[in-house]
């Protein structure tokens, strides 16, 4: 029986999946950049650092909308410290991350990290990173040199990109925090994953400052410190299905140091759970700050073996508590703790430690079942706070 199978075939079954990758990642209609094209090697050993500026100065100063940096698959990128920097004449730009980027094997191989920031993007409006590639910053030789948090660089920068979304990424190993995002509107992060080993110092997930409308969900973060940081000026922020472990939980904080004046309100964490963590759901301010955090809830959060599920710190100093006369604090209201269940590694499982300068007022707690590893009677303490507790253990609330 003669065979029906024509040679072409294939060359148009993968033209055809070629076309429907495009479409996928929604750049059949644009024009596409490849890193490659101008001048990027791929080899992991090379400095592609120019290559990618120049892919993106062409890209960003073209006009029209759909324009694409493609940073292609079966690649390995070796990169320095650089700024892509908009703005950008195109409505919208993308960068398709599918291959690897690195940085240098260890912070003696770094050109500059000054800026204390790897991979920075620059008030860009209409930016999209998304891909299934990964960038791995080969930290330890930081994290081993002990060198302070502000010492160290920043994976990936955000700053000014409003309009932005970041999705698909896997980042590893981070020096310092994987990702930053300070002052940015409308802000969708979706399917990323951020690893680092759990005893890596200040390597946060995701870090969020001066920025409104930010949606992170469908995420999995596990590091050695905040699986997110909400710093000042966070407002209308929204988290949910978080996986977050190992890490320090979720952290609205720490606020007000040096005595500045910090604000954050309307932030909802919903449906996350906490996988070993230090923390769960916290909230950290320190003495003599300015300022408030208020319209917070955290609902529907399942625990693990979570040494502190409900934090509220507003006395917090991270190298030891300094005896100093408190003048002000950040005053914290309106905080919803509701849903909570799982298991606590002690038996301490609501801490409010709160200023006698301002309190802590509009604290609800409801449907706290949280349950300690050893069998011990579940504790919760309380100081200078007040609110409405139901269904959540032995209540140390004051009522007004």
């Amino acid at each position: 029986m003669k065979s029906s199978y024509h040679p072409h075939i294939m060359e148009i079954i993968v033209r055809v999946v070629f076309v429907l990758t495009l479409v996928n990642f929604g750049i059949l209609n644009g024009q596409v950049y490849d890193v490659l094209k101008f001048g990027a090697k791929g080899d992991g050993t090379t400095d592609d650092s120019e290559a990618f500026v120049e892919a993106w100065k062409a890209m960003c100063s073209s006009g029209g909308s759909n324009k694409t940096l493609l940073v292609p698959s079966d690649n390995t990128f070796l990169l320095q410290p650089l700024v892509f920097q908009g703005p950008c004449n195109s409505l919208s730009v993308q960068v398709q991350l599918e291959g690897k980027i690195v940085a240098p094997l260890n912070k003696a191989a770094w050109s500059d990290f000054k800026s204390y920031e790897w991979v920075c993007f620059n008030k860009i409006i209409g930016l999209t990173v998304r891909g299934s590639g990964t960038i791995t910053g080969h930290g330890s030789s930081f994290w081993e040199a002990n060198l302070p948090a502000s010492k160290r660089p920043t994976q990936l920068h955000f700053e000014g990109c409003n309009n932005l979304e970041i999705n698909g990424i896997t980042s590893f190993d981070s020096p310092r925090n994987h990702i930053s995002i300070h002052d940015c509107r409308q802000v969708k992060i979706t399917q990323i994953k951020l690893i680092a080993p759990g005893d890596s110092p200040n390597t946060d997930g995701i870090d969020i400052s001066a920025s409104t409308d930010v949606e992170i969900y469908d995420t999995i973060v596990g590091t050695g410190d905040d699986c997110v940081a909400l710093n000042s000026g966070s407002i209308n922020i929204n988290i949910a299905r978080m996986r977050c472990g190992p890490g320090h939980g979720i952290s609205v904080g720490s606020l007000g140091k040096d005595g500045e004046e910090s604000t954050v309100e309307n932030i909802q964490v919903t449906n996350c759970t906490f996988n070993e963590t230090n923390n769960g759901a916290r909230i950290k301010t320190w003495p003599n700050g300015k300022g408030y955090a208020r319209n917070i809830v955290f609902k529907d959060i399942m625990l693990t073996e979570t040494k502190n599920p409900i934090i509220i710190n507003q006395q917090y100093i991270d190298k030891g508590r300094i005896d100093l006369e408190e003048s002000s604090a950040v005053a914290i209201s309106n905080v919803t703790f509701m849903d909570f269940h799982g298991t606590s590694r002690q038996d301490e499982i609501i801490k409010i430690d709160c200023s006698e300068v301002t309190c802590c007022k509009d604290i609800v707690l409801d449907r706290i079942d949280i349950t300690t590893v050893d069998g011990n009677k579940p504790i919760a303490e309380c100081s200078n706070a007040y609110g409405n507790s139901t269904n959540a253990y032995d209540s140390c609330l004051k009522t007004e």
